[in-house]
């Protein structure tokens, strides 16, 4: 049989169109996509078919869809013009829908403003649509309404709030049954729609707006990859998402790929009560993202570097991947070229050990989209180097190692062959993902190529680091050595391997079948005397057998 044409496997960055005049494009050829995932909003700046196409080029993996700002009609259009981009370059590109979470906001405020003063008051009451001042014995005060007039009831006096960002800070001095007045300790100008933060307040408000549902709904019927879920406080919040998703999702493995499974989770940790419970979280979640956003605006800053950190650990325990996210570029937006300390905090986030970094405002609303995904990838394909120098020990998932999961256990046995033959690459049938994930877990410190017949499956490999997922047919023998022949060609083909080098190949039968995966055979690319067509050749010597 003739094995079908895997996807094609960039081999080198593209010129940025968007450049600044007569600078040289700061890509270079970089042989392998990198180990570490890159994903990018999408939106005004990135959205145009031509933009599309050059990010992927450049090396975006998944795109996010910020459920926050634009109609469903705008997402529809952005979400057909990345499928279209990524069929007509051969590569799976993955899509990401971001929901928007309970945002607590200020209710409109007349004109440009109020300004308000340190010392001042400002009073959150019920049922204010506009802001205004009022007389309050010798002195005028603000008087705002809020978009969770439940608040008023929850927050405690003593207890911060926090708006726009933390651009502005206010301590509850006194509640009654209708409003909250609180003290201004740094002041600043209130405008309309302008977030609240209650770093420490606990908020009964549900992880999940009206809006978030519907969100939900369209995704689905959309068939998007994986869905962020914003500001998770409990495991309970994710397990709420996921049993609708197990209603609105085929788990039908016989109906169409793009019925799909249920779509993965990715939970946002941006709360302080998330952290508390993050064991908890990353137990229950399928990826986690450190949205440092609100994350440093209700937490000390000083304590964000500890708590990405901290973040990082718990998901390699539990060999869930890792999102690094927020202000990892933000200077480009604007500029041709980040800062230093930009730089350094990408590959900082490689070194604690992230399987995607996320670029946002940089890309949806940035000059220069293509240039600060180049720059990205740059970033990580050099601390992937000194990484690969360094020779790290072998550290596995102390969750996985203990789950005595069979293919877990294989996966692990796999990473320690893998070095002692100095294999080239590890290469694996992976029809959901789950050996795929298992392999990067365990990290051999060797590039993985994860087969399956699923285009759902195969979009959603991109965010485990180290993994080139590539769609293919089952073959229709179904037998490994046919698949062994497929691969052989293709690594030829693409130049990942040579003819003698080792290759380690871990399959299941048959072929294209969840969770049968039970075997590794040792590979010489070219011989056909080894790996699975070794059996093959053995078989046929020895019928009796």
């Amino acid at each position: 049989m003739t094995p079908a044409k895997p996807a094609v496997i960039p081999s080198a960055a593209p010129q940025a169109t968007d450049s600044p005049a007569g600078r040289q494009p700061v890509a270079r050829e970089i042989r392998r996509p990198t180990r570490t995932k890159v994903i990018a909003t999408i939106g005004p700046a990135s959205e145009s078919p031509e933009t599309v196409s050059r990010l992927i080029e450049a090396g975006v993996n998944i795109f996010r869809f910020n459920f926050s700002h634009g109609t469903f009609e705008e997402h529809g259009a952005r979400l057909a013009i990345v499928r279209k981009a990524a069929e007509a370059l051969g590569r799976p590109v993955a899509c990401l829908g971001d929901l928007s979470g309970p945002k607590i906001r200020v209710t409109q405020v007349p004109g440009d403003g109020f300004t308000v003063k340190a010392g001042e008051d400002v009073v959150i009451r019920r049922g204010v649509a506009d802001a205004f001042e009022e007389q309050h014995g010798e002195v005028k005060r603000l008087v705002i309404g809020c978009t969770y007039e439940p608040m008023i009831d929850e927050v405690e006096p003593g207890q911060r709030l926090l708006v726009n960002d933390g651009a502005i800070r206010m301590l509850a001095v006194e509640r009654s049954a209708n409003e909250l007045v609180c003290r201004v300790t740094v002041g600043g100008l209130i405008t309309s729609k302008k977030g609240i933060n209650l770093p420490e307040t606990e908020m009964s408000v549900d992880a999940m707006t009206a809006h978030d549902w519907r969100c939900v709904e369209w995704a689905v019927g959309r068939g998007m990859d994986m869905l962020a879920l914003s500001f998770v406080r409990r495991p309970e919040d994710i397990l709420e998402l996921k049993r609708r998703l197990a209603e609105l999702c085929s788990i039908d493995r016989s109906s169409s790929d793009e019925q799909g499974s249920e779509i993965p989770i990715v939970a946002k940790v941006e709360k302080p009560q998330a952290v508390a419970r993050i064991d908890e979280i990353v137990a229950v979640a399928d990826a986690i993202m450190i949205a440092r956003g609100d994350l440093g605006v209700e937490m000390d800053i000083a304590e964000v570097p500890v708590v990405q950190k901290r973040i990082a650990r718990a998901c390699h325990e539990w060999g869930k991947p890792c999102i690094v996210a927020t202000q990892m570029l933000e200077t480009m937006i604007d500029n041709a070229s980040p800062t230093r300390a930009e730089a350094t905090d990408v590959a900082n986030a490689i070194y604690d050990g992230a399987d995607a970094v996320m670029l946002s405002g940089e890309t949806a609303v940035g000059r220069h989209p293509t240039l600060v995904v180049e720059t990205m990838r740059r970033i990580c394909a050099e601390t992937e180097a000194d990484l690969v120098a360094r020779s790290r020990p072998l550290e596995a998932p102390a969750r996985l190692a203990d789950s005595r999961y069979p293919t877990a256990a294989l996966a692990h046995g796999a990473s320690y062959v893998a070095r002692d033959i100095n294999a080239r690459l590890l290469v694996c049938w992976s029809e959901n993902g789950g050996t795929a994930r298992y392999l990067a877990n365990f990290d051999a410190g060797r590039p993985i190529i994860a087969c399956s017949s699923s285009a759902r499956a195969t979009r959603r490999m991109l965010l485990l680091a180290g993994v080139t997922p590539v769609h293919m047919p089952v073959p229709e023998d179904g037998m490994l050595a046919t698949w062994n022949r497929a691969i052989d060609a293709m690594m030829l083909e693409l130049g990942w391997a040579e003819a003698g080098d080792a290759v380690l190949l871990l399959a299941g039968k048959p072929l294209g079948v969840t969770k049968v995966t039970n075997s590794l055979a040792i590979h010489y690319v070219g011989d056909p005397g080894s790996g699975y067509l070794g059996s093959e050749v053995s078989q046929s010597e020895h019928p009796a057998r």
